[in-house]
């Protein structure tokens, strides 16, 4: 058996239109939380290879080694190459006050974190950009 749908009246195209709007905006906002506890994630990250790297020694190499073990235990997760743990350490680095990740540069996409790394040496400036 059919179920007839009513043809849409006003009120209906209103509702629909309404509707796309707030699952819109809640994709939106959903897309922007995850990206920054991604910004977020990748500091931490970078930060513990720094002191690492600084307190016990550990040279380039260790990337490597990170990037292939964290790579086999989490297949499915981007961003985890040698090259963009390379950019997460220097990532950490560039933006060593945590209050500043969380504030601004959280905010933007990791492409353009990585741009403000590759293209600005000064500190000042980069912060500038990234406001």
């Amino acid at each position: 058996m059919t179920t007839l749908i009513p043809a849409p009246d006003g009120s209906y195209v209103s509702l629909l239109a309404e509707l796309k709007e707030r699952i819109r905006a809640a994709r939106l906002k959903a897309a922007v939380a995850v990206n920054q506890e991604l910004i977020t994630l990748y500091w931490s990250i970078g930060r513990d290879i720094l002191a690492r790297q600084a307190a016990e020694g550990w040279g380039a190499r260790v990337i490597d080694r990170l990037a292939a073990d964290l790579g086999r235990d989490f297949p499915e997760m981007t961003g985890l190459s040698p090259r963009n743990l390379k950019y997460i350490r220097a990532f950490a680095e560039a933006f060593p006050n945590e209050e500043i990740v969380q504030q601004l540069v959280a905010h933007l996409p990791w492409g353009h974190n990585v741009k403000l790394i590759e293209m600005l040496k000064d500190s000042e400036e980069r912060l500038w950009y990234a406001r």
